[in-house]
């Protein structure tokens, strides 16, 4: 394992590296050792432009009383603090308009940092590079004073600023006028904004907003964050496909039956329905995390691992991708379980916050259909629910029946399984002859499962991983504004038919598997379960 120090040396080395991209600057002699790359790169850097990773920067957390702040963006940015992946001279800022002091925050924080215990003297540096303004959202004056706080933390000859929207999109307008007309840095140094979902309801709204982010910021300054982008296993996506022989060949029309991509929640709403009542599932999960998912298992090979090349692919994959109708899902909503314990025995109507003649989905199950020459004909199935059987999200490929089958129908069909969360792993389901005498098959698997293959790793946080993204300017696992267009082009019919016309989704029992409908619709598609296997890289069933 690395330490941090050398972590920390990558981290500096990408960030300058982007710099030297962007600016164009002339890379030094390679010289003996990498401290003394880093070192010849500042020194370029900052004779060109006047900045480098040296250079001050301020992160801004917009909403720093709530709860995405307080369980999210502080323990990301405090664990990048720790492991000194952050450039040295990084203030924190938290602004709301809940009359606090640093140490309020700091309460409200706590639980969710995770200190150890030889931290502790880190974690008090960490809060002393902390600031608290208090301010509403519609203010110019209350801009001018998070202004005046930022630019007291900077030098007069640079400074970059990084504004996290940890807000809901009521306020979005108002706030994003805010940062760009008071807030954005006047000095040589570079501004950052995160926006985090849901972007819009629709198409019309979604286009609204990126309508007035492009009024006010440049498509490099705007990261869309989209978390599941950050997960280890999304990452690792492009590599299983593009960077072995084995997998890619047969990741087509030709060797694959259906993709199916799930979402699984062990827990309902927990008294914050109210909330969720007013996106239902497919907004909360569907359109954005597994779509996002679909489009990296679906996307041709890019041209590189530049961030406009892979985006360039995961938009070609959302214009061949059909418009869904109410034809192509199946709702649910869950009911108690009677025989349960605790929460179980409470159906999403017996939330207190939500209203009691809602017929918002907390389940649903949709099939996509992509209309090019890799997957024309292949079913992409998407699944997503509170309240079921268990925590879980994977991508699962299985393949089409064994040609000329010598075994008369022995053989249950290969998948190819990338499981996202928890227990993150990939394995093949195969058959294989069972030991001994007989001739016999069983199902059996090739298995990654990481934590028996990595020892003691430790995983970054997906916000972690995207915090530290933004920090050295790579856009690769944000989302861009067409990339928006086409997904909502995709969902916004089905969803103003649900929004008119409120059907009634189907009941489901908490702690199920989900309505029995959603089962029926795989099958219909071409998917076969045959209940006989259980992954042994862990607990669950499959």
């Amino acid at each position: 394992m690395t330490s941090g120090n050398e972590r920390a040396e990558e981290v500096f080395r990408r960030m300058l590296m982007r710099e030297v991209e962007d600016t164009g600057t002339d890379l030094p002699n390679r010289p003996d050792t990498a401290e003394s790359t880093l070192d010849l790169l500042r020194h370029s850097l900052e004779a060109e432009r006047g900045l480098g990773v040296s250079a001050p920067h301020v992160f801004v957390i917009m909403g720093a009383s709530g709860d995405l702040a307080k369980k999210k963006i502080y323990p990301a940015i405090w664990w990048l603090f720790r492991d000194k992946l952050l450039p040295e001279n990084t203030s924190i800022v938290g602004y709301a308009r809940s009359k606090l002091e640093v140490s309020d925050i700091r309460e409200k924080c706590d639980k969710f940092m995770k200190v150890r215990s030889e931290d502790r003297e880190r974690y008090e540096q960490f809060w002393s590079v902390n600031q608290y303004v208090s301010g509403t959202y519609d203010d110019p004056a209350a801009f001018d004073a998070l202004s005046e706080a930022i630019s007291a933390l900077e030098t007069e000859a640079t400074g970059n600023r990084l504004f996290y929207l940890a807000l809901p999109p009521s306020v979005f307008g108002d706030v994003t006028c805010g940062i760009a007309r008071h807030c954005m840095t006047t000095n040589p140094g570079w501004s950052r904004i995160i926006v985090e979902k849901p972007f819009g309801r629709d198409a019309a709204s979604s286009a609204q907003l990126s309508a007035h982010l492009s009024s006010l910021f440049t498509e490099s300054q705007i990261y869309r964050i989209d978390h599941y982008l950050g997960k280890e296993m999304v990452q690792n996506l492009m590599t299983l496909r593009f960077g072995n022989v084995l997998f890619e060949p047969t990741w087509n029309r030709n060797h694959l039956a259906c993709v199916t991509i799930t979402f699984k929640e062990p827990f309902g709403t927990k008294g914050r329905g109210g909330y969720f009542d007013q996106f239902g599932i497919i907004r909360d999960v569907m359109q954005n995390h597994l779509l996002q998912i679909l489009c990296l298992v679906a996307m041709e090979k890019p041209c590189s691992t530049a961030a406009s090349d892979i985006r360039d692919e995961k938009v070609k994959v959302l214009k061949c991708t059909r418009q869904l109708g109410l034809e192509d899902v199946v709702l649910g909503q869950y009911v108690g379980d009677p025989h349960g314990d605790g929460d179980a025995r409470q159906g999403y109507l017996d939330d207190p916050t939500v209203p009691k003649d809602s017929v918002t989905p907390t389940f649903a199950a949709a099939v996509l259909r992509i209309d090019n020459e890799r997957w024309e004909g292949v079913p992409f199935i998407l699944r997503c629910g509170k309240a079921l059987n268990e925590r879980k999200a994977e991508v699962r490929l299985q393949y089409r029946d064994v040609a000329g089958d010598i075994f008369r129908g022995q053989p249950h069909r290969n998948e190819l399984v990338i499981r996202l969360q928890p227990g993150e792993a990939v394995y093949v389901k195969m058959m294989t002859k069972r030991p001994g005498m007989t001739f016999d098959m069983e199902e059996t698997e090739l298995d990654l499962t990481y934590s028996a293959r990595y020892k003691d790793l430790k995983l970054p946080d997906a916000y972690e991983r995207l915090l530290l993204d933004v920090f050295c300017g790579a856009q690769m696992h944000f989302v861009r504004s067409d990339e928006l267009e086409h997904a909502w082009r995709i969902f916004t019919p089905l969803l103003h038919v649900i929004d008119e016309q409120k059907p009634k989704p189907v009941p489901y029992r908490y702690g199920s598997r989900g309505p029995a409908e959603a089962d029926e619709l795989s099958r219909g598609l071409g998917f076969r379960y045959t209940g006989s296997y259980s992954w042994k890289g862990d607990d669950a069933h499959l």
